[in-house]
């Protein structure tokens, strides 16, 4: 019976595939490999240039339809994608929020609350123990109902926290309202990227999930001014007010999400193929469905999705861990997820006043001045770095970043040492100590925001990736929880000398993602599988083709090493 069932699945996709090819007119993608090898043999030199690629089939794809990333079918893409990246400032909204409110005199005098204590302590970790609680739930969410709806599901969690916190009248409703909201970030936070990466355009596929994060600081940016602003109010309106605003951002991807299509790889999965194609010949085809990239696309994903994967089943994350690829896809998700938290920039927020009061500014709407600034740079550099990562590729962004970090590091050590105490009289040090934080920050904006969603998307599978996402985020609220925990008790000790463990934490970092991390530049999600194939990922990856390009297409004339 089994057999028997077996080879009727296999007859069933035969015959859907076959009736694809009947329904896009017998089309066929160019042969590549066949035909050009005779065709280009006696092109004009004029006619030709060498050059290398990562892989040849998505670069023949390109060349021969030259996607155009200005028309009105991509304006309405953009449109669609932008509703993903609010699933983004949902999380920098929140996540700049309550530092500011927490500073609020109404605040803790309504709850009778401190800056700090364990009641404190409380209202902050709520927040990731509810992150953390989701990222269990997000992937099936993602999974079972599609990402766009995986996008709704997280919006509306959130809204309902919100309607829990922002009238809460008291503790315990307002930490509950806390929890609600970190839950729903969870499902948005797995949702979101998923759906960017499945639904961008594969030509512009790395800058535009670059994006996705550089929207923590469209959410961030107002939070810090929104709270700024509302000081001023001499009553509980000061602080419930932003809480309620925070309702904004879920409510557009609430109502954007019902003119979103869903993602073609999650239609191909759950066998609705003929949807599928739709979407990818009006958003990747320019309307055509026998473009070459539809063809190849589409081809790639009937080769490598099933529809009987371990996305179908909820409590199954066997996949993620049970071969040598997965953990090689693994290595690079949750090395990301770490290294995006403990390259210092969760010790760069909490000692910046510290600083600020050194160089004599003590006031509190200074010392947020400060911040607000530093997050508009921030943002501005990461929106930079989302178009490099195309550019320049993954990994040298990663390593060249992270190789600033020692040097930044240790150049913020050596000033600390000198000049980082509070009874320090020479400003000039004190400035300079603060300059080399803002390059840090710089650097890490450029460098780790635009790909902290964008690398582990890509080095997940179609089937693994919603849950692939959910452990990725429950790793980063694990060091996000040690950034918040760990270093204030351990900065008591020993003071300026923690720095040094950031110094020796980025030298392994550098060695890890140089002997590890794969490429991903310049592949569809499906091609990338193949890298995890091979027998050393990461060499694999960074392979490349020589190619002869023409006007009529490419020739394929070996890898680089053997050319």
């Amino acid at each position: 019976m089994t057999n028997h069932n077996n080879h009727f699945r296999m007859e069933d996709s035969s015959e859907r595939k076959g009736d694809l090819e009947h329904s896009l007119e017998g089309a066929h993608y160019r042969n590549t490999y066949n035909s050009l090898s005779s065709a280009t043999t006696h092109v004009q030199a004029e006619q030709q240039h060498i050059t290398t690629v990562a892989h040849v089939g998505f670069s023949d794809a390109l060349i021969a339809q030259k996607p155009k990333p200005f028309t009105k079918t991509m304006f309405k893409l953009y449109f669609f994608l932008t509703v993903a990246f609010l699933n983004s400032c949902i999380n920098g909204y929140d996540g700049s929020l309550m530092s500011g409110i927490n500073a609020m005199n109404t605040y803790q005098d309504y709850f009778n609350m401190k800056t700090v204590g364990s009641k404190t302590g409380l209202v902050f970790s709520v927040y990731t123990i509810g992150n953390i609680v989701g990222s269990f739930f997000c992937g099936p969410f993602t999974d079972w109902w599609g990402r766009r709806w995986g996008m709704f599901i997280g919006a509306s969690i959130i809204i309902a926290g919100t309607c829990v916190q922002a009238p809460a009248t008291n503790q315990a409703m307002f930490i509950g309202g806390r929890f609600i909201l970190g839950f729903g970030v969870a499902t948005c936070a797995t949702a979101g990227p998923s759906y960017v990466a499945e639904m961008a355009h594969p030509a512009w596929r790395g800058t535009l999930t670059g994006l996705y994060n550089t929207f923590w600081f469209v959410g961030g940016i107002p939070a810090t001014w929104t709270v700024y602003g509302t000081q001023s109010i001499p009553n509980n309106l000061s602080w419930r007010l932003p809480i309620w605003l925070q309702a904004v951002a879920s409510g557009l991807v609430l109502m954007g999400c019902l003119f979103c299509p869903e993602t073609p790889r999650w239609l191909v999965s759950n066998d609705r193929h003929e949807e599928a194609i739709r979407v990818m010949t009006k958003y990747h085809g320019e309307g055509n469905r026998n473009s070459p990239i539809v063809l190849l696309t589409y081809r790639e994903m009937i080769e490598e999705i099933v529809t009987e994967g371990s996305d179908k089943r909820w409590w199954d994350y066997a996949d993620l861990f049970n071969s040598r690829a997965a953990w090689w896809r693994m290595a690079c998700v949750m090395g990301m997820g770490f290294f995006g938290q403990w390259s210092g920039n969760g010790a760069v927020s909490y000692f910046m006043p510290v600083l600020l009061e050194t160089i004599g500014v003590t006031e509190e709407r200074a010392q947020l001045r400060y911040n607000a600034i530093l997050n508009v740079i921030s943002f501005v550099m990461a929106t930079v770095g989302a178009r490099f990562v195309d550019r320049l590729g993954r990994r040298p962004v990663l390593l060249i970043g992270t190789s600033c970090f020692v040097v930044w590091w240790t150049a913020i050590t050596t000033l600390t040492a000198i000049y980082g105490d509070k009874n320090n009289e020479n400003t000039m040090g004190a400035r300079a100590t603060i300059a080399m934080i803002y390059v840090f920050g710089i650097t890490y904006s450029f460098a780790y925001t635009p790909l902290q969603a964008l690398y582990p998307v890509e080095c997940l599978s179609y089937e693994t990736r919603a849950k692939g996402m959910g452990v990725y985020n429950l790793m980063v609220n694990i060091a996000s929880f040690f950034n918040t925990y760990a270093i204030p008790t351990v900065w008591e000790r020993i003071k300026w000398r923690f720095y040094f463990v950031y110094i020796a934490w980025d030298v392994f970092e550098v060695a890890f993602i140089y002997f590890f991390f794969v490429e991903t530049k310049g592949r569809t999600l499906e091609e990338i599988n193949e890298i995890f194939e091979a027998p050393y990922p990461k060499n694999k990856s960074i392979q490349k083709h020589i190619v002869v390009v023409t006007d009529r297409g490419i020739l394929d004339k070996g890898l680089e090493d053997h050319y």
